[in-house]
């Protein structure tokens, strides 16, 4: 390769890589998800189980038990959430995320079906309007 292609390549490497990584949407924030999602897969709501119940034991998709006694994860437990929880998602783009969709009504924009009912049938629910700002990139409030 001759040196002026070498130069132009090493020039256009990072503009691709950034290019790469703005396709891949917003950064999933942790604290956000740990602090303001979680608590959402452990709400009781009237005639349905909390996510927790099922996504605990049991299903492809899988949250950490909670610890006897506790009634949150710990640290450790909640990143392993995390690590679960990101691979239904798809950042930037809440229609597009399976942990949006799966319990949310078809009317709503959801899928046609969940094992344990849908949740939400409306997109301006306040917990559907959570995730989807955590799927979008919000950032925990600094402490």
């Amino acid at each position: 390769m001759s040196t002026a292609l070498t130069r132009l390549a090493a020039a256009l490497a990072p503009l691709a890589l950034a290019g790469a990584l703005a396709a891949q949407g917003p950064s999933l924030d942790f604290e956000f998800f740990k602090t303001r999602v979680q608590p959402i897969l452990l709400l009781k709501r009237p005639g349905h189980a909390r996510c927790y119940v099922c996504h605990s034991t049991g299903t492809t998709f899988r949250i950490e038990r909670l610890s006897a006694g506790a009634t949150s994860w710990n640290d450790e437990q909640s990143r392993r959430n995390f690590d679960s929880v990101k691979r239904l998602v798809v950042p930037g783009d809440p229609l597009a995320s399976r942990l949006l969709t799966h319990p949310l009504t078809p009317e709503a924009g959801g899928d046609p079906f969940h094992s344990g009912g849908k949740h939400w049938d409306s997109q301006s629910n306040p917990e559907w309007q959570t995730l989807a700002d955590w799927v979008r990139g919000k950032k925990a409030a600094a402490k």
